[in-house]
């Protein structure tokens, strides 16, 4: 199965009016709202989706079985080579151990094809020594003659062997099974969860990737602790009835319980208040609002809209610094970065610049070899970063890199000598690349809450940031920070991890966050 391509995620906006349909799978389309058809509505859409889900299901399988059946007859073929292979070789070793053991015989060619038997020497002279042939035979004797036995029983257990299992690859391979072989994934109430976010976004059931379901399971796991409190906490509100004013204080305060900070816990406020100014929302709907509040701000960080999709430009020479604090991530950051854009089919290099922290070089260049990517280094120990920069941005230039992934040592954003070193290598970029398409990531690690602002805002200033990646959401964090980070910042979330696998960082979604967030 070819590799999912993570920064060109396609997305189809269905036509209201379109009916879902299993063979082609399209996605739900969302139906009528009247009061009196809204538990109809309901059910059907539940329906809808079930159907949409179980047909991605059947083409994931189908996938999967057309990659089993394109890799069989080779195996077969490989494997029925090996076991001919090893048959002569245990026939010819066979024959040249008996030979070994057995000097007298061999004198000459001509002898060892005209020999009749064992038998033949014993008729020459069967009077000359008849108490030596009913003497019992020596110790040499009898071991090789147990160990005759011995190798021509081991010959027939493999040829058998090999027989068998020839018999068995060519039985599967000629009449394949009628059942596809199951994902990697049950179709479980996280498979459904997933079809469901997907379908949602426009997608169709024959786009479903594997590693797309195997994510958004991943990422609602790492949100787990957040999301039972704050959704249970939530249900408790708004099910008492309209939502209130009261409700609306009750809301604020889990807010800020969840790291999202005081600026953008009172825009979202002040939005809820003005709606309840219009009308009464029930539950269910004050849940559906509350997600589009969010929604919005991640996609519209400080009020400007930003592309949802990021990714590299192709044919051109893209650079990506990341900049952080020590232990937020950041070159763990890059080897998962870099094994995304390798699957994606960039071309790919990194520079290893952070020249302050043991065996930091060592550690990416691990990452590059996992991701198959080249790492620019050097050799020597407390070097210039800007010089490792210069160098990993001439050899990029002069092999056509598409996506230059730098690297930089950790410091605290309170040593102004290291931030001014930081704003050197920034100037190295702008002034050895100017062409390139340049980007500046903050890795910021979301166990710390609150604190991560203050680091945001001062290397904001040093490397001129342009987004953030959200690490370490598998952990104690609250999720909440993203939202203070669009907000008081107005930098966009571009990456987001939730794991320590070279698959568990993908690009940031917004609507996929915030049902994981906030859906039960």
């Amino acid at each position: 199965m070819s590799s999912f391509n993570w920064f060109n995620r396609q997305y189809e906006n269905q036509p209201a009016e379109a009916e879902p349909d299993p063979q082609k799978g399209a996605a739900p389309a969302p139906k009528s709202k009247a009061p009196a058809d809204a538990a109809a509505g309901e059910a059907a859409i539940a329906q809808d989706y079930l159907a949409w889900a179980k047909s991605a299901y059947k083409n994931i399988q189908k996938r999967q079985q057309e990659t089993a059946e394109s890799t069989t007859p080779e195996t077969v073929t490989e494997l029925a080579t090996t076991d001919e292979a090893a048959s002569g070789a245990i026939a010819d070793s066979s024959a040249a151990e008996k030979t070994a053991s057995n000097p007298s015989e061999a004198v000459a060619p001509s002898e060892l094809s005209t020999a009749a038997a064992p038998e033949t020497a014993p008729e020459t002279a069967p009077e000359t020594a008849p108490e030596t042939a009913a003497a019992p035979l020596p110790f040499w004797a009898q071991a090789e003659a147990e160990r005759q036995a011995r190798l021509e029983q081991l010959k027939a257990e493999a040829a058998q062997e090999a027989a068998a299992e020839a018999e068995k690859l060519a039985t599967e391979s000629a009449s394949p099974t009628d059942s596809a072989p199951e994902p990697d994934l049950p179709l479980d109430e996280s498979f459904l969860w997933s079809a469901q976010v997907l379908a949602s976004q426009g997608r169709r059931a024959d786009q479903v990737d594997l590693e797309e379901i195997t994510w958004l399971k991943r990422l609602r796991q790492g949100l787990d602790k957040t999301r039972r409190s704050l959704v249970n906490q939530l249900r408790a509100i708004v099910g008492q009835g309209p939502l209130n004013q009261d409700a609306v204080m009750e809301i604020e305060s889990l807010l800020l319980q969840a790291d999202v900070g005081v600026e953008a816990t009172d825009r979202i406020i002040e939005r809820l208040q003005d709606k309840l100014r219009q009308e009464s929302l029930p539950p269910e709907a004050a849940i559906a609002y509350l997600k589009e509040i969010l929604r919005d701000m991640l996609d519209n960080p400080g009020g400007k809209p930003v592309s949802p999709t990021f990714a590299p430009e192709k044919d051109t020479l893209n650079i990506w610094l990341m900049t952080g604090v020590n232990g937020a991530g950041k070159t763990t950051t890059i080897g998962k970065i870099a094994h995304i854009a390798q699957k994606s089919g960039y071309k790919t290099l990194i520079g290893a610049a952070d020249t302050f922290r043991a065996a930091a070089v060592q550690q990416v260049k691990v990452w590059g070899d996992r991701s198959n990517v080249e790492v620019i280094a050097n050799p020597g120990k407390n070097t210039d970063p800007a010089a490792v920069v210069f160098d990993a941005i001439t050899a990029a230039q002069a092999r056509g890199t598409e996506l230059l992934l730098i690297d930089t040592a950790g410091r605290l954003q309170n040593k102004k000598n290291l931030m001014d070193e930081l704003a050197k290598v920034r100037r190295i970029i702008d002034k050895k690349a100017p062409d390139a398409r340049i980007e500046s990531l903050l890795v910021l690690d979301s166990t710390l809450g609150q604190n991560g602002l203050r680091q945001a805002e001062v290397f904001s200033e040093a490397a001129q940031l342009s987004g953030v990646v959200l690490t370490k959401l598998d952990g104690t964090a609250k999720g909440g920070i993203a939202l203070a980070v669009v907000q008081q910042l107005g930098l966009p979330i571009r990456f987001i991890g939730a794991g320590e696998g070279i698959e568990d960082l993908r690009p940031f979604s917004s609507y996929e966050f915030v049902e994981a967030l906030l859906s039960g």
